[in-house]
């Protein structure tokens, strides 16, 4: 048992390892081209544009493939914890084939952040349209993300944003409080466990997410800062205070972007 365990975090470090080096490769690439320059003094990620000869289809893919290995290099640090106490319950129901049940379980809990993915590119492309052809609305755009962020911040504040985490750090526990034992060791019950959980957890980090896709999909200091806040809330004792401390944080960094742009506007 303790061999398997050694195994799994091993895999696990080095899934992270290589999702990280990859996110941080890919922002690295996409920060060197610059972007495009907009009215307003900001520059929008050439994630939401078509490279030379590019298909949509094929954009929308690339796209895809990057979302899938961002959000694995931020969430695998909360997500594992779960998975070892997955495996911890299913192994005491008796389950067989704990490695192929836990692939199952992260497999469809990514399918869940691919699936926002899905959603997201979409608006992100309409949106950056929009811009594009309308340079007043361009200008906009700074106050507008400040005002995402602040509302991102204020969003960790509510009654909602804590009803989504008890959700999600309920899910979370299910495997070491019984969800093994009633039903996620066949392999149809772990990909559907994994899909909840990535649901819960897509539902919970609304708005750092939403502040990240404003801030800049592709950065990686604003991925590191939110990874962290979404893994504190996450995995701490007193989670909920956690939560609302970062949105206390999202608040004032909001005001200050909207005062700046303002200013600078």
């Amino acid at each position: 048992m303790l061999t398997d365990r050694r195994v799994f975090l091993g895999i696990s470090a080095m899934l992270f390892a290589a999702s990280a080096a990859v996110t941080v490769a890919g922002g690295g690439a996409m920060a060197a081209t610059g972007g495009m320059w907009m009215p307003g003094g900001w520059t929008m990620s050439m994630a939401w544009m078509r490279m030379p000869g590019q298909s949509w289809p094929g954009a929308a893919a690339s796209f895809l493939g990057m979302w899938t290995v961002m959000t694995a290099a931020m969430m695998l640090p909360s997500l594992v914890p779960t998975l070892e106490r997955y495996r911890r319950a299913a192994a005491e129901a008796g389950a067989g084939r704990l490695g192929r049940l836990t692939a199952l379980v992260g497999l469809g809990y990514f399918a869940a952040w691919i699936g926002f993915g899905a959603a997201v590119y979409p608006v992100g492309i309409a949106l950056a349209e929009v811009a594009m052809r309308w340079p007043a609305l361009s200008r906009a755009v700074p106050i507008a993300v400040g005002v995402v962020v602040l509302m991102a911040g204020a969003l960790q504040l509510t009654g909602w944003k804590a009803r989504r985490l008890a959700c999600c750090r309920a899910s979370a526990a299910a495997g070491a409080s019984g969800a093994g034992r009633a039903g996620p060791v066949r392999a149809g019950a772990a990909w559907r466990y994994g899909l909840r959980l990535g649901l819960d957890c897509g539902r919970c980090c609304a708005g750092p997410m939403a502040a990240l896709l404003v801030l800049g999909v592709m950065d990686l200091s604003a991925m590191a800062l939110v990874t962290a806040a979404i893994t504190a809330e996450r995995l701490a004792p007193a989670g909920g205070r956690v939560a609302r401390g970062i949105g206390v944080l999202g608040i004032e960094a909001g005001l200050f972007l909207v005062v700046r742009a303002a200013w600078l506007g």
